[in-house]
């Protein structure tokens, strides 16, 4: 397959990243196909460039973004892109804020994200007490804490995200925001990154794999129970508008569970090299990039410009670019992707000679996009089209 990425790059000078249209495509009703009729809310983190999530949102069973930041989210709005939109974390950005409260059409369009008391006092003291309303998500946290007596402390499984834990605590939350002028709640949100986010199914490790299914299965059996127990208390103080949960990897079990009313996705569209650890489903993989061969350092290995292209998260090896074509490259365990230079080793290093290409895959979807300014679009063997990133249009939203 990168072979033919070769083919419609050929008159493009790397570096560049390319997203395989197909591969594309077929992710998408992949993960429509998962979701088994709840529509997903596509997060847009994972994908970084207005046209792809256009191109998405197109898709039947798609029905608008979850935002990373309220400044992306205003974007969105005003460039035409979505308008059902909710930021899936809270903010801090006064800035932002005032342009919400400013606009008629994004005050319809975007449901803000509040854990705390605090936040609706940040909100308030920016605007002034008497602000026009803002629409707010209640975020329940998802982590699994199979320990929670006081006595025996607290085991902590998944992402460190909302306060708000037991029902009792949502329920107190939503009442005090119902109580509260300038603000509606709407939705409720839950993600469950030890479930969503980890691949069950790692490579060579099998005690690792089957300690990962343990886990999961146990806290997707106690999420259930609390989720819903949540929802329908928090149901009894207002009404909501939507229940967001999941993600890539969770689809199926988010569905099963039957108190979501939409899903979120995003990284499967890309399908990243995090995403070829589960055991469920396998997405294509989409998004790729490709850097020169500048130097020979010897035999059995080239080196690359650039490269240093590190995802996210716990640093570990997974975090790393992956060579993948010509087959049977590597990274040098000495200096892995490197900042200006990337040395690769492997039979086929003889075959590289300065000038050629060494395509990567990237650890996590979206986060290629903040390396390039543009995405070049393949179809066959074919570039249809070349689109910004979020980068190539002036903005980093983070």
């Amino acid at each position: 397959m990168t072979a033919r990425l070769d083919t419609a790059t050929a008159d493009l000078d790397p570096p560049l990243a390319v997203v395989d249209l197909d591969a594309f495509d077929a992710n998408a009703a992949d993960l429509v196909r998962r979701a088994a009729g709840l529509p997903i809310r596509l997060a847009s983190k994972s994908v970084r460039s207005s046209a792809l999530i256009a191109r998405a949102l197109a898709t039947q069973g798609f029905h608008g973004v979850l935002a990373f930041t309220l400044a992306e989210a205003l974007w969105l709005v005003d460039t035409g892109v979505c308008d059902d939109i909710v930021v899936g974390y809270p903010t801090a950005d006064r800035g932002a804020l005032r342009a919400l409260a400013a606009s008629d059409a994004a005050r319809v369009a975007i449901t803000v994200m509040v854990d705390s008391l605090a936040q609706l006092d940040f909100v308030d003291a920016t605007l002034g007490g008497d602000h026009q309303e803002i629409r707010v998500c209640l975020e329940l946290d998802a982590s699994w804490r199979p320990l929670r007596s006081p006595l025996r402390g607290r085991l902590h499984v998944g992402t460190r995200r909302s306060p708000v834990f037991e029902v009792d605590d949502a329920v107190a939350l939503a009442r005090a925001i119902a109580d509260r002028p300038g603000f509606r709640l709407v939705g409720m949100m839950a993600y469950e990154g030890q479930i969503a986010g980890l691949g069950d199914a790692p490579r060579g490790a099998p005690v690792r794999a089957a300690a990962l299914r343990w886990m999961q299965e146990r806290s997707a059996a106690e999420l259930a129970t609390r989720r819903g127990a949540t929802v329908a208390a928090v149901g009894d103080v207002t009404k909501l508008e939507f229940v967001n949960g999941g993600g890539t990897g969770s689809l199926e079990r988010t569905a099963a569970e039957g108190v979501c009313t939409e899903a979120a996705a995003g990284s499967g569209l890309y399908g990243p090299t995090l995403f070829d650890n589960y055991a469920s489903f396998r997405p294509r993989p989409a998004a790729f990039f490709a850097l020169p061969v500048v130097r020979r350092p010897g035999p059995g290995m080239v080196t690359v410009l650039g490269g240093g292209y590190i995802a996210s998260g716990p640093t570990g090896a997974n975090r790393l670019p992956r060579p993948v074509h010509p087959a049977g490259l590597r990274l040098l365990g000495t200096e892995g992707a490197g900042e200006v230079q990337t040395p690769v080793a492997g039979r086929a290093a003889d075959t590289l000679g300065v000038g050629d290409r060494v395509w990567f895959r990237h650890a996590k979807a979206g986060e290629l996009c903040e390396r390039f300014d543009e995405l070049h679009l393949v179809s066959g063997d074919r570039v249809v089209d070349t689109i910004p990133t979020y980068r190539g249009t002036g903005h980093a939203f983070a």
